[in-house]
Protein backbone atom coordinates (compact mmCIF):
# COMPACT_ATOMS: atom_id res chain seq x y z
CA UNK A 1 0.00 0.00 0.00
CA UNK A 2 1.32 3.74 -1.17
CA UNK A 3 1.59 6.48 1.46
CA UNK A 4 -1.66 8.09 -0.90
CA UNK A 5 -3.45 4.80 -0.57
CA UNK A 6 -2.60 4.45 3.33
CA UNK A 7 -3.98 8.39 3.63
CA UNK A 8 -7.01 7.46 1.62
CA UNK A 9 -7.99 4.23 4.18
CA UNK A 10 -7.28 6.83 6.79
CA UNK A 11 -9.70 9.24 5.29
CA UNK A 12 -12.30 6.72 5.09
CA UNK A 13 -11.53 4.98 8.44
CA UNK A 14 -11.63 8.14 10.32
CA UNK A 15 -15.20 9.07 8.62
CA UNK A 16 -16.88 6.16 10.00
CA UNK A 17 -15.56 6.31 13.39
CA UNK A 18 -17.69 7.09 16.32
CA UNK A 19 -16.37 9.50 19.05
CA UNK A 20 -14.42 8.03 21.59
CA UNK A 21 -15.98 7.06 25.02
CA UNK A 22 -14.58 6.45 28.93
CA UNK A 23 -16.65 3.09 28.58
CA UNK A 24 -17.52 1.14 31.92
CA UNK A 25 -16.84 -2.02 30.97
CA UNK A 26 -15.86 -4.36 28.05
CA UNK A 27 -18.06 -7.45 27.20
CA UNK A 28 -16.74 -10.18 25.27
CA UNK A 29 -19.96 -11.40 23.50
CA UNK A 30 -20.15 -14.78 21.99
CA UNK A 31 -22.73 -17.54 20.35
CA UNK A 32 -22.40 -19.99 23.82
CA UNK A 33 -22.24 -23.56 23.75
CA UNK A 34 -23.48 -26.68 26.21
CA UNK A 35 -20.97 -27.24 29.13
CA UNK A 36 -22.68 -30.84 29.34
CA UNK A 37 -24.87 -34.08 28.14
CA UNK A 38 -28.08 -32.70 29.70
CA UNK A 39 -27.44 -28.78 28.58
CA UNK A 40 -27.20 -30.27 24.74
CA UNK A 41 -30.98 -29.75 24.01
CA UNK A 42 -31.82 -27.07 25.83
CA UNK A 43 -28.78 -25.24 24.03
CA UNK A 44 -30.18 -25.98 20.93
CA UNK A 45 -33.88 -24.68 21.65
CA UNK A 46 -32.15 -21.68 22.35
CA UNK A 47 -30.44 -21.53 19.03
CA UNK A 48 -33.66 -22.57 17.43
CA UNK A 49 -36.36 -20.62 19.62
CA UNK A 50 -39.56 -19.35 17.38
CA UNK A 51 -38.77 -21.87 14.53
CA UNK A 52 -40.93 -25.02 16.16
CA UNK A 53 -38.01 -27.68 15.52
CA UNK A 54 -39.00 -30.57 17.95
CA UNK A 55 -36.68 -32.39 19.89
CA UNK A 56 -36.13 -35.57 17.58
CA UNK A 57 -34.75 -33.68 15.08
CA UNK A 58 -32.68 -31.47 17.33
CA UNK A 59 -30.79 -34.85 18.49
CA UNK A 60 -29.41 -35.23 14.89
CA UNK A 61 -27.73 -32.02 15.63
CA UNK A 62 -26.52 -33.07 18.90
CA UNK A 63 -24.40 -35.97 18.04
CA UNK A 64 -21.68 -33.38 17.10
CA UNK A 65 -21.67 -32.41 21.00
CA UNK A 66 -22.64 -36.05 22.61
CA UNK A 67 -19.60 -37.46 20.71
CA UNK A 68 -17.43 -34.47 22.57
CA UNK A 69 -19.07 -35.56 26.15
CA UNK A 70 -21.93 -33.12 25.32
CA UNK A 71 -19.22 -29.91 25.82
CA UNK A 72 -19.20 -27.09 23.52
CA UNK A 73 -15.07 -25.93 22.94
CA UNK A 74 -16.20 -22.51 22.56
CA UNK A 75 -16.43 -21.57 25.99
CA UNK A 76 -13.00 -22.93 27.34
CA UNK A 77 -11.97 -20.70 24.25
CA UNK A 78 -14.09 -17.40 25.32
CA UNK A 79 -12.28 -17.95 28.87
CA UNK A 80 -9.38 -18.11 27.40
CA UNK A 81 -9.33 -15.39 25.05
CA UNK A 82 -10.89 -13.12 27.74
CA UNK A 83 -7.71 -14.01 29.96
CA UNK A 84 -5.53 -13.14 27.27
CA UNK A 85 -6.95 -9.99 26.22
CA UNK A 86 -7.25 -8.90 30.26
CA UNK A 87 -3.67 -9.62 30.67
CA UNK A 88 -2.79 -7.65 27.16
CA UNK A 89 -4.72 -4.42 28.23
CA UNK A 90 -3.30 -4.51 31.82
CA UNK A 91 -0.08 -4.34 30.15
CA UNK A 92 -0.52 -1.61 28.20
CA UNK A 93 -1.92 0.08 31.68
CA UNK A 94 -5.82 0.11 30.60
CA UNK A 95 -7.79 -0.81 33.18
CA UNK A 96 -11.62 -1.92 32.10
CA UNK A 97 -13.15 -4.35 33.12
CA UNK A 98 -13.61 -6.79 30.94
CA UNK A 99 -17.05 -9.33 31.21
CA UNK A 100 -17.97 -11.60 29.40
CA UNK A 101 -21.76 -12.89 27.80
CA UNK A 102 -23.55 -15.50 25.34
CA UNK A 103 -26.35 -15.18 22.93
CA UNK A 104 -27.34 -18.45 23.72
CA UNK A 105 -26.21 -20.40 27.28
CA UNK A 106 -24.63 -18.49 30.06
CA UNK A 107 -23.49 -16.40 30.94
CA UNK A 108 -26.72 -14.58 29.13
CA UNK A 109 -26.82 -11.18 27.51
CA UNK A 110 -29.33 -9.95 29.97
CA UNK A 111 -27.97 -11.45 33.11
CA UNK A 112 -24.65 -9.48 32.30
CA UNK A 113 -26.55 -6.43 31.74
CA UNK A 114 -28.13 -6.52 35.24
CA UNK A 115 -24.67 -7.36 36.70
CA UNK A 116 -23.32 -4.22 34.75
CA UNK A 117 -26.02 -1.83 35.71
CA UNK A 118 -25.84 -3.37 39.61
CA UNK A 119 -21.80 -2.56 39.57
CA UNK A 120 -22.75 0.78 38.33
CA UNK A 121 -20.97 0.48 34.93
CA UNK A 122 -23.78 2.23 32.63
CA UNK A 123 -21.11 2.70 29.31
CA UNK A 124 -20.81 -0.50 27.98
CA UNK A 125 -18.52 -1.29 24.69
CA UNK A 126 -19.49 -4.87 23.17
CA UNK A 127 -16.52 -7.14 21.55
CA UNK A 128 -17.85 -9.95 19.41
CA UNK A 129 -16.27 -12.60 18.52
CA UNK A 130 -17.10 -12.19 15.16
CA UNK A 131 -15.09 -10.96 12.98
CA UNK A 132 -17.67 -9.54 9.37
CA UNK A 133 -20.56 -8.06 8.85
CA UNK A 134 -23.65 -10.11 8.47
CA UNK A 135 -26.26 -10.63 10.47
CA UNK A 136 -25.59 -13.12 12.52
CA UNK A 137 -22.16 -12.23 12.84
CA UNK A 138 -23.01 -8.35 13.52
CA UNK A 139 -26.62 -6.95 13.46
CA UNK A 140 -27.57 -9.87 15.64
CA UNK A 141 -25.35 -9.06 18.39
CA UNK A 142 -26.27 -5.11 18.36
CA UNK A 143 -30.16 -6.92 18.67
CA UNK A 144 -29.15 -8.88 21.86
CA UNK A 145 -28.55 -5.84 23.77
CA UNK A 146 -31.08 -4.04 22.28
CA UNK A 147 -33.58 -6.30 23.26
CA UNK A 148 -32.07 -7.20 26.63
CA UNK A 149 -31.82 -3.34 27.50
CA UNK A 150 -35.77 -3.05 26.36
CA UNK A 151 -36.65 -6.38 28.29
CA UNK A 152 -35.01 -5.30 31.42
CA UNK A 153 -36.58 -1.59 31.27
CA UNK A 154 -32.32 -0.42 31.18
CA UNK A 155 -33.05 1.64 27.71
CA UNK A 156 -32.30 4.90 29.04
CA UNK A 157 -29.63 3.64 31.62
CA UNK A 158 -27.51 1.81 29.89
CA UNK A 159 -25.38 2.96 26.99
CA UNK A 160 -24.22 0.33 24.78
CA UNK A 161 -21.96 0.38 21.36
CA UNK A 162 -19.99 -2.20 19.61
CA UNK A 163 -16.48 -2.64 18.28
CA UNK A 164 -16.57 -2.83 14.45
CA UNK A 165 -16.36 -6.40 12.60
CA UNK A 166 -12.30 -6.46 12.28
CA UNK A 167 -11.94 -8.81 9.26
CA UNK A 168 -9.37 -6.60 8.16
CA UNK A 169 -7.31 -6.40 11.32
CA UNK A 170 -3.85 -7.33 10.42
CA UNK A 171 -3.25 -9.07 13.73
CA UNK A 172 -6.61 -10.88 13.24
CA UNK A 173 -5.06 -12.04 9.59
CA UNK A 174 -1.58 -12.92 10.64
CA UNK A 175 -2.10 -16.38 12.03
CA UNK A 176 -3.92 -17.64 9.09
CA UNK A 177 -0.71 -16.06 6.95
CA UNK A 178 1.87 -18.09 9.54
CA UNK A 179 -0.53 -21.31 9.32
CA UNK A 180 -1.09 -21.47 5.61
CA UNK A 181 2.47 -21.44 5.13
CA UNK A 182 3.39 -24.26 7.03
CA UNK A 183 0.17 -26.15 5.90
CA UNK A 184 1.39 -25.50 2.40
CA UNK A 185 5.16 -26.77 3.27
CA UNK A 186 3.68 -29.73 5.25
CA UNK A 187 1.67 -30.88 1.79
CA UNK A 188 4.65 -30.39 -0.02
CA UNK A 189 6.28 -33.01 2.39
CA UNK A 190 3.49 -35.86 1.56
CA UNK A 191 2.70 -35.51 -2.17
CA UNK A 192 5.98 -34.05 -3.72
CA UNK A 193 5.48 -30.98 -6.34
CA UNK A 194 1.87 -32.19 -7.56
CA UNK A 195 -0.47 -29.36 -7.55
CA UNK A 196 -2.45 -27.93 -3.87
CA UNK A 197 -5.57 -26.16 -3.32
CA UNK A 198 -6.35 -23.82 -0.80
CA UNK A 199 -9.93 -23.45 0.69
CA UNK A 200 -10.90 -20.59 2.76
CA UNK A 201 -14.19 -21.59 4.03
CA UNK A 202 -16.66 -19.58 6.41
CA UNK A 203 -20.60 -20.39 7.58
CA UNK A 204 -22.55 -20.56 4.82
CA UNK A 205 -25.62 -18.20 5.43
CA UNK A 206 -28.93 -17.67 3.36
CA UNK A 207 -28.55 -15.69 0.08
CA UNK A 208 -30.92 -13.44 1.51
CA UNK A 209 -28.75 -12.61 4.78
CA UNK A 210 -25.95 -12.46 2.51
CA UNK A 211 -27.05 -9.61 0.16
CA UNK A 212 -28.46 -7.83 2.89
CA UNK A 213 -25.07 -7.55 4.52
CA UNK A 214 -23.92 -4.44 4.95
CA UNK A 215 -25.48 -1.41 3.78
CA UNK A 216 -28.07 -0.46 0.59
CA UNK A 217 -26.04 2.32 -0.08
CA UNK A 218 -23.22 1.11 -0.78
CA UNK A 219 -22.00 -1.59 -3.35
CA UNK A 220 -20.19 -4.78 -3.21
CA UNK A 221 -18.97 -7.38 -4.65
CA UNK A 222 -21.60 -9.93 -5.62
CA UNK A 223 -23.65 -7.59 -3.85
CA UNK A 224 -22.59 -8.63 -0.44
CA UNK A 225 -20.59 -7.42 2.34
CA UNK A 226 -20.55 -10.54 3.95
CA UNK A 227 -19.09 -12.22 0.71
CA UNK A 228 -16.54 -9.29 -0.30
CA UNK A 229 -15.14 -9.33 2.73
CA UNK A 230 -14.39 -12.83 2.98
CA UNK A 231 -12.67 -12.51 -0.35
CA UNK A 232 -10.97 -9.37 0.20
CA UNK A 233 -9.14 -11.13 3.61
CA UNK A 234 -8.41 -14.17 1.41
CA UNK A 235 -6.49 -12.23 -0.85
CA UNK A 236 -4.55 -10.30 1.55
CA UNK A 237 -3.54 -13.86 3.18
CA UNK A 238 -2.60 -15.42 -0.43
CA UNK A 239 -0.55 -12.19 -1.36
CA UNK A 240 1.12 -12.49 2.08
CA UNK A 241 2.79 -15.72 0.67
CA UNK A 242 4.34 -15.16 -2.42
CA UNK A 243 6.20 -17.92 -3.89
CA UNK A 244 4.50 -20.38 -1.49
CA UNK A 245 1.65 -20.12 -3.73
CA UNK A 246 3.40 -21.76 -6.82
CA UNK A 247 1.48 -23.90 -8.44
CA UNK A 248 -1.44 -23.51 -5.65
CA UNK A 249 -5.07 -22.39 -6.75
CA UNK A 250 -7.47 -21.01 -4.15
CA UNK A 251 -11.22 -20.09 -3.29
CA UNK A 252 -13.67 -19.29 -0.93
CA UNK A 253 -15.42 -22.08 -0.10
CA UNK A 254 -18.96 -22.67 2.85
CA UNK A 255 -20.08 -24.86 5.20
CA UNK A 256 -22.26 -25.52 8.11
CA UNK A 257 -25.17 -24.98 6.34
CA UNK A 258 -28.85 -25.40 8.08
CA UNK A 259 -32.12 -25.28 7.21
CA UNK A 260 -35.34 -26.40 4.36
CA UNK A 261 -33.07 -27.52 1.55
CA UNK A 262 -35.59 -25.22 -0.58
CA UNK A 263 -33.93 -21.54 0.83
CA UNK A 264 -31.04 -21.17 -1.28
CA UNK A 265 -27.71 -20.99 0.89
CA UNK A 266 -23.94 -19.73 0.31
CA UNK A 267 -22.09 -22.35 -1.77
CA UNK A 268 -20.11 -24.19 -3.16
CA UNK A 269 -20.17 -26.12 -0.03
CA UNK A 270 -16.61 -27.46 0.90
CA UNK A 271 -16.75 -31.27 1.00
CA UNK A 272 -18.65 -31.11 -2.34
CA UNK A 273 -15.65 -29.49 -3.47
CA UNK A 274 -13.35 -31.47 -2.15
CA UNK A 275 -14.53 -34.53 -4.02
CA UNK A 276 -14.00 -32.82 -7.34
CA UNK A 277 -10.42 -31.74 -6.45
CA UNK A 278 -8.55 -34.81 -7.67
CA UNK A 279 -10.12 -34.29 -11.46
CA UNK A 280 -8.09 -31.10 -11.47
CA UNK A 281 -4.88 -33.15 -10.94
CA UNK A 282 -5.37 -31.77 -7.03
CA UNK A 283 -3.18 -33.88 -4.72
CA UNK A 284 -3.32 -31.85 -1.48
CA UNK A 285 -5.48 -29.21 0.21
CA UNK A 286 -5.23 -26.57 3.02
CA UNK A 287 -8.31 -25.76 4.38
CA UNK A 288 -8.08 -22.33 6.39
CA UNK A 289 -11.22 -21.33 8.52
CA UNK A 290 -10.86 -17.36 7.66
CA UNK A 291 -14.67 -16.71 8.55
CA UNK A 292 -13.69 -18.13 12.42
CA UNK A 293 -12.28 -16.97 15.64
CA UNK A 294 -11.54 -20.17 17.13
CA UNK A 295 -11.58 -23.59 16.86
CA UNK A 296 -15.45 -24.48 17.97
CA UNK A 297 -17.82 -27.31 17.32
CA UNK A 298 -18.20 -26.24 13.61
CA UNK A 299 -14.50 -26.05 12.59
CA UNK A 300 -14.23 -29.41 15.17
CA UNK A 301 -16.66 -31.03 13.18
CA UNK A 302 -17.46 -30.10 9.84
CA UNK A 303 -13.49 -29.71 9.16
CA UNK A 304 -11.63 -32.09 11.35
CA UNK A 305 -14.13 -34.74 10.90
CA UNK A 306 -16.49 -34.27 7.76
CA UNK A 307 -13.70 -32.22 5.46
CA UNK A 308 -11.16 -34.52 6.27
CA UNK A 309 -13.16 -37.52 5.59
CA UNK A 310 -13.99 -36.00 1.86
CA UNK A 311 -10.67 -35.78 1.35
CA UNK A 312 -9.59 -39.41 2.63
CA UNK A 313 -12.29 -40.32 -0.03
CA UNK A 314 -11.29 -38.39 -2.73
CA UNK A 315 -7.36 -39.89 -1.74
CA UNK A 316 -5.62 -36.51 -1.53
CA UNK A 317 -3.64 -34.52 1.26
CA UNK A 318 -5.51 -33.01 3.80
CA UNK A 319 -4.04 -30.15 6.31
CA UNK A 320 -6.17 -27.20 8.67
CA UNK A 321 -5.17 -24.06 9.61
CA UNK A 322 -5.80 -23.18 12.63
CA UNK A 323 -7.71 -20.16 13.66
CA UNK A 324 -6.58 -17.19 15.48
CA UNK A 325 -7.76 -18.25 19.21
CA UNK A 326 -5.62 -16.74 21.66
CA UNK A 327 -2.14 -15.81 18.81
CA UNK A 328 -0.41 -12.75 20.66
CA UNK A 329 -1.32 -11.20 16.84
CA UNK A 330 -5.00 -11.38 17.02
CA UNK A 331 -5.28 -10.55 21.25
CA UNK A 332 -3.02 -7.40 20.88
CA UNK A 333 -5.10 -6.33 17.60
CA UNK A 334 -8.50 -6.61 20.10
CA UNK A 335 -6.58 -4.75 22.42
CA UNK A 336 -5.90 -2.47 19.61
CA UNK A 337 -9.81 -1.48 18.44
CA UNK A 338 -10.70 -1.25 22.30
CA UNK A 339 -8.24 1.25 22.81
CA UNK A 340 -9.04 2.97 19.54
CA UNK A 341 -13.02 3.22 21.46
CA UNK A 342 -11.78 4.32 24.15
CA UNK A 343 -9.37 7.57 22.82
CA UNK A 344 -6.14 6.22 24.98
CA UNK A 345 -3.39 8.19 24.39
CA UNK A 346 -1.53 4.69 23.16
CA UNK A 347 -4.30 3.68 20.56
CA UNK A 348 -2.57 3.22 17.25
CA UNK A 349 -4.46 4.45 14.26
CA UNK A 350 -6.76 2.70 12.48
CA UNK A 351 -5.22 0.60 9.67
CA UNK A 352 -7.14 -1.51 6.95
CA UNK A 353 -5.22 -4.30 5.73
CA UNK A 354 -7.54 -5.13 2.73
CA UNK A 355 -10.59 -2.74 2.58
CA UNK A 356 -11.03 1.10 1.30
CA UNK A 357 -11.35 1.82 5.18
CA UNK A 358 -12.18 -0.05 8.41
CA UNK A 359 -15.68 -0.54 8.58
CA UNK A 360 -18.25 1.31 10.93
CA UNK A 361 -18.36 1.71 14.46
CA UNK A 362 -22.04 2.45 14.70
CA UNK A 363 -23.52 0.30 11.54
CA UNK A 364 -25.96 1.88 9.01
CA UNK A 365 -29.53 1.40 10.59
CA UNK A 366 -30.19 -0.37 6.62
CA UNK A 367 -26.98 -2.52 7.68
CA UNK A 368 -27.69 -6.24 7.58
CA UNK A 369 -31.07 -5.65 8.28
CA UNK A 370 -33.60 -9.09 8.44
CA UNK A 371 -37.23 -9.08 9.54
CA UNK A 372 -37.49 -12.42 10.78
CA UNK A 373 -40.64 -14.55 10.63
CA UNK A 374 -43.92 -13.60 12.48
CA UNK A 375 -41.95 -9.78 13.40
CA UNK A 376 -43.83 -6.89 11.49
CA UNK A 377 -40.65 -4.38 12.35
CA UNK A 378 -36.80 -5.01 13.23
CA UNK A 379 -35.56 -5.78 16.73
CA UNK A 380 -34.67 -3.11 18.76
CA UNK A 381 -30.83 -3.04 18.14
CA UNK A 382 -27.83 -0.77 20.31
CA UNK A 383 -24.97 0.79 17.81
CA UNK A 384 -26.44 2.22 14.97
CA UNK A 385 -26.46 5.61 12.83
CA UNK A 386 -30.30 6.51 12.25
CA UNK A 387 -31.54 6.39 8.43
CA UNK A 388 -31.66 10.03 8.01
CA UNK A 389 -28.02 10.69 8.66
CA UNK A 390 -24.95 10.44 6.16
CA UNK A 391 -22.71 7.53 5.76
CA UNK A 392 -19.19 7.59 4.48
CA UNK A 393 -19.58 5.17 1.53
CA UNK A 394 -16.09 5.06 -0.48
CA UNK A 395 -13.79 7.50 -1.96
CA UNK A 396 -13.94 9.83 -4.99
CA UNK A 397 -10.87 9.37 -7.79
CA UNK A 398 -9.57 12.83 -5.95
CA UNK A 399 -9.54 10.62 -2.62
CA UNK A 400 -11.93 12.60 -0.76
CA UNK A 401 -14.88 10.63 1.52
CA UNK A 402 -17.88 10.30 -0.61
CA UNK A 403 -21.35 10.67 1.71
CA UNK A 404 -25.05 9.40 0.89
Amino acid sequence: MTPTDQQTTNALSAARAAEPRPFDAVILSSFGGPEGQEDVIPFLRNVTRGRGIPDERLEEVATHYRANGGVSPINAQNRALRDALEAELRRRGVEVPLLWANRNWAPYVADVLTECNDRGYKDLLILATSAFSGYSSCRQYREDYGMGLEELGLADTLHVEKVRPYFDEIGFLTPSVQGLRDALAALRERVGEGALEVLFTTHSVPDTDAHASGSERIEFEENSAYVAQHLAASRWIVAQLGDAMDNVNWQLVYQSRSGPPQIPWLEPDICDVIETLPESGVRGVAVVPVGFVSDHMEVMWDLDTEAKDAAAEAGIAFERVATAGTHPAFVGALADAIEQRLGTETAPPRVSACGEGTWFDNCPADCCKKILRGQSAPRPTVAQTPLDQPIAVGMDDQGEVMYR
